[in-house]
């Protein structure tokens, strides 16, 4: 079976939200002898692109980006890169981004739908998880070398959190070496410019926005549309 159709079945996969389906397709891909990061790119990515773009243009709800994101991060995290490891292939990245829910917050449906649309989009994601401490957001991004640190927040009882993470990047002089990125429920973009975050995301087709332009701003010194 050609390349393009097996490929092309993992993209019907994750348009039909069916976790067995995605599992399948992307099992029988590697099966064919398919590189693993051609398999994201242009099975599971393309796919969760096409989800964006519905939802962007209000086609599609919160609840079918949830059911396409999760099967893509399972399979992404437990049978692609793996073999990416083995193989020393590697992506071509936009950039690097430390992802996670803060702590006291174990809502996490909201950021992993961000994380599958950043990897989906050609970003290095490396999620953190959820209930996670200002220290270890900042202890990763050094650890990978990230270029941004994004934190969700559900309650707004957990925003400080955000608001601790910049504020110990300021202290220890290193605020300049990431971007910050913040985003859940009661997040604003007023509250991102109080505690002096780069950037806030809407939803996860406006965090890739915002990430995308970030890092232009840090490589080009201006901002470019999409």
């Amino acid at each position: 079976m050609a390349t393009s159709a097996v490929l092309d079945e993992v993209v019907d996969a994750v348009l039909s939200f069916d976790s067995k389906r995605v599992t399948e397709a992307t099992r029988k891909a590697l099966a064919q002898g398919i590189d693993p990061v051609k398999i994201i790119e242009e099975g599971l990515a393309k796919g969760l692109r096409i989800i964006g773009k519905k939802f962007e243009d209000g086609e599609l709800f919160i609840m079918h980006l949830i059911a396409a994101a999760q099967p893509v991060q399972k399979v992404t995290a437990e049978l692609l890169q793996p073999e990416i490891s083995k193989s020393k292939v590697s992506r071509k990245v936009l950039g690097k981004v430390v992802i996670g829910t803060v702590a006291g917050d174990i809502h996490d449906i909201g950021k992993n739908i961000v994380a599958a649309m950043l990897l989906a989009m050609g970003f290095e994601v490396y999620d953190l998880g959820k209930d996670v401490a200002a220290e270890v957001f900042i202890k990763r991004a050094s650890e990978v070398s990230a270029d941004i640190i994004a934190s969700s927040a559900l309650l707004s009882t957990t925003l400080p959190v955000q608001h601790e993470i910049v504020e110990t990047l300021v202290k220890r002089g290193i605020r300049d070496s990431f971007k910050v990125m913040v985003g859940g429920a009661p997040v604003t973009e007023d509250w991102a410019n109080e505690i002096g975050a780069d950037g806030y995301g809407v939803d996860s087709v406006d965090a890739v926005r915002v990430a995308k332009r970030l890092l232009r701003v840090a490589e080009q010194g201006e901002l470019d549309d999409e």
